[in-house]
Parts: structure tokens; sequence; C-alpha cells
């Protein structure tokens, strides 16, 4: 009988990368038999498709109660079949909210677990550690700080690196990025990324744009590229900044990316610098090492809900952006809700611009973070899944 493994990864990056952990487990064991919920990258590796991870997206608290009964459905499925199954271990990636939720009641049943990218503790709901100790028989975190509160709190832990700092080079070709995207190789160009989410354009796109209005007033000559994830987004952000006049307004979609990289890398690969809504855009800038602005805005009701649901009225550290955080310092600037005015922005925008010896710094110090990141993230995390099934 072959070796089983479960496997739940609900977002396009754990497909990804779970699917390279998976070929690293095949290479030691051809016949590995691996079945749960994943997407294309890991029905490619061969992976037995319960439920697609479209299945398991959601965006935000209003559309999980939406979905809840769905969802709950397919919670119960995949119970039922990895305790019919008795899989060797079980690997939850990210999608905490769920993976956290089966974990704990295979773990109760006997069957190893390990949870791939630990969910944000050391910001938001830190009492959150009881449950992943009830839950997880190893973490596997991408931050090398994130070693330490497992390790404190009695928890296996091993340290695999960041996935992207892998696939992103360390020197990437900005004159090759412009050439693809017909962009002037010596014009000065500031990425604008708003976000993925509805929300997020709607919030953030007019700040960033009259922002970039008045850049453009004090460097006539500036100009600006903005990459849209999907069609939809395109549309709300054109809708948005037919209100704004803005010359050289490079406006990016899903024609531009490539199977290997996002829209959004060929944006940031061209830039020279980037005013960015925080989240693992942040991230992908810093491995980019590109200076950035992070910026955020949240409507006063999902702040309500998110104060509500984390007891917290803010995060638990001082920094918001990930570059940020890594680096325990503000590297870059963060501007939030009420600071995260047009003024400010085009201000703290102007003055990283402005100051040459700031910007090499930056530069400097995000090529460190991407080292300490580049840790051959699949390799390491195969190795380690490996150790926990011999346990087991």
């Amino acid at each position: 009988m072959s070796p089983h493994v479960g496997l739940v990864a609900g977002e396009p990056s754990g497909d990804l990368i779970a699917a390279q952990v998976v070929q690293g487990l095949k290479s030691h064991i051809p016949e590995l038999d691996v079945a749960g919920i994943g997407g294309p990258a890991l029905k490619a590796q061969g992976m037995r498709l319960w439920h697609p991870m479209d299945a398991l997206s959601v965006f935000g608290y209003v559309d999980a109660l939406k979905n809840l009964p769905r969802l709950y459905s397919i919670f119960k499925d995949v119970q039922k079949r990895f305790l019919q199954s008795q899989p060797a271990v079980f690997v939850g990636v990210d999608a905490p909210d769920f993976n956290l939720r089966l974990e704990h009641r295979l773990k109760q049943h006997g069957i190893a677990t390990v949870h791939f990218v630990g969910p944000s503790i050391w910001a938001w709901r830190y009492e959150r550690i009881h449950r992943i100790r009830a839950s997880v028989s190893h973490m596997l975190v991408l931050f090398p700080f994130e070693l330490e509160i497992y390790e404190r709190e009695g928890i296996p832990a091993t340290y695999v690196g960041h996935p992207l700092a892998d696939k992103i080079p360390m020197a990437p070709d900005q004159q090759a990025a412009r050439s693809a995207l017909g962009i002037d190789p010596s014009a000065t160009l500031i990425a604008i990324l708003p976000g993925s989410r509805r929300s997020e354009i709607e919030l953030m796109t007019p700040r960033f744009l009259a922002a970039a209005t008045e850049l453009q007033r004090r460097d006539p000559k500036l100009e600006f590229v903005v990459p849209m994830v999907n069609p939809t987004r395109r549309a709300q952000f054109d809708a948005l900044a037919q209100h704004f006049a803005i010359k050289h307004l490079h406006v990016l979609d899903a024609r531009h990316a490539s199977p290997s990289a996002p829209v959004s890398w060929q944006a940031l690969a061209a830039c020279d610098m980037t005013m960015v809504a925080s989240g693992t855009a942040t991230l992908e800038a810093a491995l980019f090492k590109k200076p950035m602005v992070i910026s955020y805005v949240l409507s006063p009701w999902m702040r309500r809900l998110m104060a509500w649901k984390s007891g917290q009225s803010a995060p638990s550290l001082p920094w918001v952006g990930l570059p940020n955080v890594l680096s325990q310092d503000f590297v870059v600037p963060e501007l939030l809700q009420d600071e995260a005015t047009a003024d400010k922005l085009a201000d703290a925008t102007w003055e990283l611009l402005q100051d040459n010896t700031r910007r090499s710094k930056i530069v400097e110090q995000f090529a460190c973070l991407h080292q300490t990141l580049r840790c051959d993230t699949a390799t390491k995390a195969s190795q380690a899944i490996m150790d926990v099934m011999r346990s087991a």
C-alpha cells in the first residue's frame, strides 16, 4: 500500500509552494499518494483533488459568513475522508481558520499534523497559540523570528524561509522589464500597488492617484505603472482613474503576466520605487529591492469588526508592513488610516525620491533580507515533513 499524505491548500500561492513540496516528497517516495484540497499545480503533481481550492476562497469576514454552510460541508467531508484513510501525515498550507480546526480533529485521532505558514500571532490574537499547540504536531515557519516564538511555547517548528525569496531573482533585470512593457528605459518610474480586493481598490486608489497627481506637478516627467490582478479590478481602477489627469500612467493586466510571474512582478521589476498597500506585495517589493511607502486604510465597519474579533484596536507590533516587521525597524515609511492622505503620501514618496543615500541603504537592507529568506523552502519543507512521517 502506497504511503498516504493528506493536504489542504486554499490559496493560489499555497498551491504553488505545496506542489514544490510534493515534488520533493515524491523524489524520496515515488509511490506517494497525496489527496485533499488543492489547485492546478498540485493536480499536476498527481494529487487527488477531493475539492478544488477555489471552494475555500473567501474574501473577508462577510464573504466567509455568507459561504459558511458550504465551507462547513466541505470541512465535514474532508475530515471524514482523512479519518477513514488515516494518512501518515496531514499538511495544512495556510488557510488557518479551516486548517487549524481540521488539524485539531485529526491530531485527536492520532494523525500527525504539519502546518505550513503560521498565522500572524505576532501581530494579532496571540492567544491562538493555544489552539496551535493543541492542533499542530510541527510548524513550518517562513520568518526567522517566528521560530523563537514557537520554541518558547513548546511547539516543534522548523524555519524553512519564504518561497518568494527563492523565486524572485537577487538582481532583477529592470531594463528587460521596461523593454517588455514598452516603458522608457531612462524614466523615473513609480509603481502603484493598491491591492487586489474590491475594497482595497476602492479605498486606496483615490489616495494613491491623488498623490501621483501631486508628484507629477512637482516633476512632470515622472511616470507611473499600476498592475491589476484581473479584468474586474482593472475596470474598477479605470473608473476611478478617469477623475485624475495623470500623464504617463501605464496600467497592466493579466495580458502582461507570464506563467512564472504575476503582473505585479513586472511592475516591480520595472519601477524605481513604489507606493504599496500593506500585505504580501510589500514583501515582494522588498525582494525586488524597491524603496517604498506603505499605506493602508480600513473602512470604519471593518475596523470595528476586526477589533471585535481580535480584541485589539491595533496590531501588537509598532510596524504593519512586512519589510519593517522583519527588519524590526521603520526602514520605509508607513502611512495608515488617518495618516494615509494624498499630501502625506506624496511628501513621503518625494522625500525618498530626493534622497539617494537613503534609497541606497534601503536597497542594501532589502538585499540582506532576501539572503536571509532565501533557503530553498520547498526542499527544507519536504525534509521536515519526511522527518515527521518517520517519527509518526
